[in-house]
């Protein structure tokens, strides 16, 4: 048993404790847990699925080996759009988010992207000021672009420029 122990503490010390990898069809047990405790309107296993089959540029976060995060932007044209970014409701407001947006911003610019755009409820108060804190700037509006129970939310559209 000591043994054992000694060889998995010799295999995982140089793993971080945190860190991205790309999101796995087998992950997906776990994103939809996320995504139903975050969303009131979640996406669909299979809008998940069709999204790792087209090849969307999809990631995890991984904290001590767990998936508490998950993002799938589509990059194209020298533009990132994050279609969906969440965390586990929690670990917000920790600073997980903050990492995960900044290493998605190392993984657009090595794709050549130049902006980054996202669309976010203004209802979602803790997402609208992360985002502000870290420079992206409202660009837009679009009028009734959530479900929600009331009828429809507008999203607020914010883009980010890679360049700054």
């Amino acid at each position: 048993m000591k043994l054992v122990q000694q060889i998995k503490k010799k295999f995982t010390q140089d793993l971080p404790a945190l860190y991205l990898r790309p999101l796995r069809e087998n992950d997906l047990p776990a994103v939809m847990a996320i995504e139903k405790q975050v969303y009131h309107f979640p996406w669909s296993q299979q809008i998940f699925s069709d999204c790792l089959l087209m090849g969307y540029s999809s990631w995890a976060l991984i904290y001590n080996e767990e998936l508490i995060g998950y993002a799938i932007l589509s990059v194209a044209v020298g533009e990132a759009h994050i279609l969906n970014i969440s965390i586990q409701l929690e670990k917000q407001s920790q600073g997980y988010g903050r990492f995960f947006l900044k290493e998605l911003f190392v993984i657009t610019k090595e794709k050549q992207a130049e902006h980054v755009f996202l669309e976010v409820r203004p209802s979602n108060k803790a997402a609208v000021v992360l985002y502000e804190k870290l420079g992206f700037k409202q660009v837009g509006l679009r009028k009734g672009y959530y479900p929600s129970d009331k009828g429809r939310e507008d999203a607020r559209v914010y883009s980010y420029d890679l360049n700054v």
